[in-house]
């Protein structure tokens, strides 16, 4: 099963095909104003409510009154309710709140995805399922996506999530597939490139992990000519915006993104 998953998520996002379905992430929606949502109380069918969350957060039921429940999961609002009604009513009330219809929510992505923009949602959405409704990742992208989203209390404050998402698909984990909330701003980073040039077979740009070295690096690119100075490789690399040439370099040393190394040409 998980590996049908692994091989589902691997579909979507690499052919851009989309989901309609939110898988783990229904348990995590936040309530949010113009939801319309149902309420019953198990054993109590007259209080059987469906009510739309108005633009302060709040519903209106028998018996409580004006609720707020706005930025609540549907969890914590039921136990928001039945604590309101226990208080004066009901005994121990057994509330279930379902959501009948989701509000529209906006997400922006930019960045290595196919289709960047503003998106439209409707229900719980994840990362992945957004980065498959932007057809998918491009050649270019790198390991690390960012969530910046407005503090809780409302706040202007942005608060910023990181996520690696090349683990993300490769292990197709539901609990680390977050789930997206409204005004959520996604940004795929580009992948981490090194320029290889000089006495190498295939001098070229590549792409590097963290603790990619200069003897990895050499061998990417296909290894040293036999012209190659090899105890005089140098790295071209900025520091603060300045360019800066480090001079023989050993092949443990490891490599920067953006670093230019330069294998020069042996006279002797």
């Amino acid at each position: 099963m998980k590996n049908h998953r692994l091989l589902l998520l691997i579909f979507l996002l690499f052919f851009g095909l989309s989901s309609n379905c939110a898988v783990g992430a229904e348990n995590d929606y936040q309530i949010g104003s113009g939801d319309v949502l149902k309420i019953t109380i198990y054993d109590h069918p007259d209080l059987t409510t469906v009510a739309r969350v108005d633009n302060d957060g709040y519903i209106l039921f028998p018996l409580a009154g004006r609720v707020r429940i706005g930025g609540l999961t549907t969890a914590n609002a039921s136990q928001t309710m039945a604590t309101k009604l226990a208080a004066d009513f009901i005994v121990n009330p057994q509330v279930s709140i379902f959501v009948e219809e989701f509000r529209s929510k906006k997400v922006f992505i930019i960045g290595e995805v196919v289709r960047p923009g503003l998106y439209e949602l409707s229900g719980p959405t994840t990362l992945l399922e957004l980065v498959s409704k932007a057809g998918g990742l491009t050649r270019g992208a790198g390991r690390k996506a960012t969530i910046r989203r407005a503090r809780s209390n409302g706040a202007t404050e942005e608060k910023s999530i990181e996520v690696n998402i090349a683990d993300l698909l490769q292990s197709g984990a539901e609990s680390v597939d977050i789930p997206l909330l409204d005004g959520d701003s996604v940004t795929i980073a580009k992948a981490a490139v090194i320029y290889v040039t000089g006495q190498v077979n295939r001098p070229s740009a590549f792409t590097v992990e963290p603790d990619t070295t200069v003897i990895k690096a050499i061998t990417m690119a296909g290894g040293f000519t036999p012209l190659a100075a090899q105890s005089k490789i140098k790295i071209i690399r900025k520091i603060n915006g300045v360019e800066q040439v480090i001079e023989k370099v050993g092949l443990h040393e490891k490599l920067m993104p953006e670093d230019v190394m330069v294998i020069p040409e042996s006279f002797f």
